[in-house]
């Protein structure tokens, strides 16, 4: 599997290329801004995209996702219950003072169970709340892209609309920590890490795991 990372926007946040290394068939992971560096990217690594996935619908992960469908032109996928988050994002990023082209509706709305193929690449959607309500996560044989549910030492925001800690530390315990200790992490913003790195390491995942009084 290959895997490109490229942070994108004022934010950083990361957009992620994953292909079959065999067919070359790519996933586009959280287009959130700077189209052309993401298109002339595709096009270096000779990559035939299949689908556009956005984790959720924070306006630093979807910005563009309206101009890389018209060039590509694949399908937009997002987890139904992320709707809302989608429609709302240009109007709550120029809360923040951005500006981002809102993103098309999804051509195929995901649900919890689903899976979405890349050449020879299987990946399960997990729907996974907490940051926002409809984020999911993307779980592949070997690593999970995990938008912004945990990253490297530290656990996404919950003080956005629609974020919800309990439901946040409910998805980390349920679909993060079960994972492999080598199964790598891609979240959507810094460093790649590993589930057994943020188990031994992540403050917020030791206080999940910490054993409570006796």
């Amino acid at each position: 599997m290959l895997v490109e990372v490229l942070p994108v926007g004022p934010l950083q946040a990361n957009c992620y290329l994953v292909a079959d290394d065999a067919t070359r068939r790519a996933l586009i992971i959280d287009p959130g801004d700077e189209a052309e560096q993401i298109l002339a990217r595709l096009r270096r690594l000779d990559l035939i995209p299949e689908a556009i996935v956005a984790t959720h619908g924070h306006f630093d992960h979807i910005g563009a996702i309206r101009a890389v469908r018209e060039t590509t032109g694949v399908p937009f996928l997002a987890l139904e219950e992320e709707r809302e988050m989608l429609e709302a994002a240009p109007g709550r990023a120029q809360i923040f003072g951005f500006f981002v082209d809102p993103p098309p509706p999804a051509d195929r709305w995901l649900h919890d169970g689903d899976t979405i193929t890349a050449g020879g690449l299987t990946f399960r959607v997990v729907h996974a709340p907490g940051h926002s309500p409809g984020h999911l996560i993307l779980l592949g044989a070997t690593g999970a892209f995990v938008g912004d549910v945990i990253f490297a030492g530290s656990v996404g925001r919950t003080d956005l609309p629609g974020g919800d800690s309990a439901q946040l530390f409910a998805s980390i315990a349920r679909h993060v920590l079960p994972l492999p200790d080598e199964t790598v992490l891609y979240p959507g913003h810094g460093p790649i890490t590993s589930v057994g790195r943020e188990r031994a390491t992540n403050p917020f995942v030791l206080m999940l795991t910490r054993p409570g009084p006796s």
